[in-house]
């Protein structure tokens, strides 16, 4: 990434698989960028999509190097390799993002906003097997998004992890539920399973003062909070009644991948203006770490560890 002052920002994408189609499609429809080369192992895929992007086409992502200010790696990227990164992105004071983009959900960033003192936070990501996906475990493939979403809301340390998990339809785990308990108390239970026909996306917040529920799906958070109880006695019976309002939030519904691009390019202009840059690598990494130990856990039948690994 260079950090001299222009109009447009040259961008470019590593792998052009099925993530990476999707970056490509939101830096070719940005007005202030262009959109420099796309860069995958297969050629043929690489030459196919610049001609549909108006752009060049690499197989070796150095081609790209002096050419770009910005470039997306939609490759599977490790633990060691992401740490990596980071270190060459200090050495040369650039902006280093991990594409965590549940993110920036529209719902996600309004939970942020409510959510305070979690007791119990409950997540289900299920749906469908599909065949691309089957050489990653569902972990990695799914589990991920919502890993890091409860660690973002979830203002305390990991203390203890249990996990376990199931092979379906593939020779990795298609099915998988983890609990996370959390210095402060909070339990969270993350379920991901890619052997559910019906397709499910919802997260339930228990907290002193409300229940939060927000599905995806529908984009719509509810606010369950206790409005009155009391005992009613009669000659039969005591009977016990609790009444309760619910408020419905209105959700800001953008592509969560196009605000999530728009921040970096956002913090890539900051740095060429300053000269200086922010990166938060804690904050970026631990997501991955977890998420990597839990695929590890039930790869290898763990059932518990205690936080953080020894």
């Amino acid at each position: 990434m260079g950090k001299r002052e222009q109009n447009r920002l040259r961008t470019g994408v590593i792998g052009a698989g099925h993530m990476g189609q999707y970056h490509i499609l939101v830096f070719a429809e940005l007005w202030d960028v262009e959109l420099i080369g796309i860069v995958d192992a297969d050629a043929g895929k690489a030459a196919r999509l610049a001609a549909q992007y108006d752009t060049q086409a690499f197989t070796d992502y150095r081609e790209l190097f002096g050419k770009v200010d910005v470039v997306s790696i939609a490759v599977p990227t490790p633990l060691e390799h992401a740490r990596d990164l980071f270190r060459i992105a200090r050495a040369q004071n650039v902006v280093l993002h991990v594409g965590h983009v549940e993110r920036f959900n529209g719902a996600v960033q309004e939970l942020r906003k409510i959510v305070a003192n979690p007791i119990l936070v409950e997540s289900r990501r299920l749906g469908p097997f599909i065949p691309r996906v089957q050489h990653d475990t569902v972990v990695m493939d799914l589990m991920i998004h919502d890993v890091d979403i409860v660690l973002g809301l979830v203002d305390s340390e990991v203390r203890r992890i249990t996990a376990a998990g199931a092979r379906v339809h593939s020779t990795r785990s298609d099915v998988a539920n983890v609990q996370i308990l959390f210095e402060s108390g909070t339990v969270a239970n993350i379920t991901a399973s890619r052997a559910t026909e019906h397709k499910v996306r919802t997260l339930a917040i228990t907290q002193p003062d409300a229940y939060i529920f927000l599905d995806y799906t529908d984009q719509d958070i509810q606010i369950h909070r206790r409005a009155a109880s009391e005992y009613v006695l009669n000659r039969e019976s005591i009977r016990y009644r609790q009444e309760s309002f619910v408020e419905h939030l209105f959700v800001h519904k953008e592509n969560p991948l196009k605000l999530e691009i728009l921040h970096i390019l956002k913090a890539v202009r900051e740095a060429q203006r300053t000269g200086s840059v922010e990166l938060l690598e804690q904050d970026d990494v631990r997501s991955l770490a977890v998420a990597l130990e839990i695929e590890r856990m039930i790869e290898e039948g763990r059932p518990h560890l205690d936080w953080p690994p020894r």
